[in-house]
């Protein structure tokens, strides 16, 4: 199973930016889709943003325009951008993996897509 480790949240002043990494080891199959999840209390996991195996990004519609996933391949990690934070913002951040290979792909990623999951980094936004 592969093992993922977010890193890189942290607390911000609304209007700053930060940038969270999920670094996957352990896994030498296919990895078809990596994604980036928020939960905030009390609430659902939602989706931010997947980077799926054709190169292809998703971004939920909530965020579109102030973050950026991407993904080093080389490197075998995934990165969040995000910029001009809001408090709406603060949740603990997932990174997943999907080594399944998921037939269907929603925007915004959807949780049952993804069978492997971090530990999570919290985002806090406050002034």
């Amino acid at each position: 199973q592969v093992q993922l480790v977010e890193s890189g949240g942290g607390s911000v002043q609304p209007g700053g930016s930060l940038r969270l990494s999920c670094a996957a080891s352990g896994y030498t199959g296919s990895i078809y889709s990596m994604g980036w999840f928020r939960q905030a209390p009390g609430k659902e996991r939602q989706g931010v943003a997947a980077a799926d195996s054709d190169d292809s990004t998703r971004v939920a519609t909530s965020v579109r325009g102030r973050i950026t996933i991407s993904m080093d391949n080389a490197k075998n990690t995934l990165y969040l951008e995000m910029r001009n934070l809001k408090p709406e913002d603060t949740a603990m951040y997932y990174c997943a993996a999907d080594t399944r290979g998921a037939q269907r792909r929603r925007i915004p990623p959807h949780p049952s897509e993804y069978n492997a999951w971090g530990q999570g980094t919290q985002v806090t936004v406050s002034s």
